[in-house]
């Protein structure tokens, strides 16, 4: 079983903590399962990078950054070193421990919590 840990940068907002058989999920498909809220104005096709996360813990046990997935990430507001497109984030170990913060997304066109 993996557990993967959501933390926001919006202090209003609780994290949320969810355990699951995830193995070749991505992130942002078990955002949608367990109903934590992360914009992705794409559809989750890496087009764009509104579902821009940062991987506080767990990176090892995710499919490794592409060069398409970087590109987008320069493109992100406030980018970091452990920033990843939740899109992109394939599980690759159904005993993962990953804990991921969410940026404040109050700036994207469109946001609701």
């Amino acid at each position: 079983m993996a557990t993967v840990r959501f933390q926001f940068e919006d202090a209003s907002l609780p994290s949320k903590t969810v355990e699951g058989k995830f193995l070749d999920q991505s992130i942002l498909e078990i955002t949608e399962l367990y109903d934590v809220h992360l914009n992705h104005n794409c559809g989750g096709v890496c087009a764009c990078s509104t579902c821009h996360i940062y991987v506080e813990n767990g990176d090892n046990f995710l499919e490794e950054i592409s060069d398409k997935e970087e590109n987008f990430i320069d493109r992100a507001i406030n980018p970091r070193l452990e920033s990843r497109l939740a899109c992109q984030c394939i599980v690759l170990d159904e005993s993962a421990d990953i804990t991921v913060t969410i940026p404040d997304q109050s700036w994207i066109i469109g946001h609701e919590h």
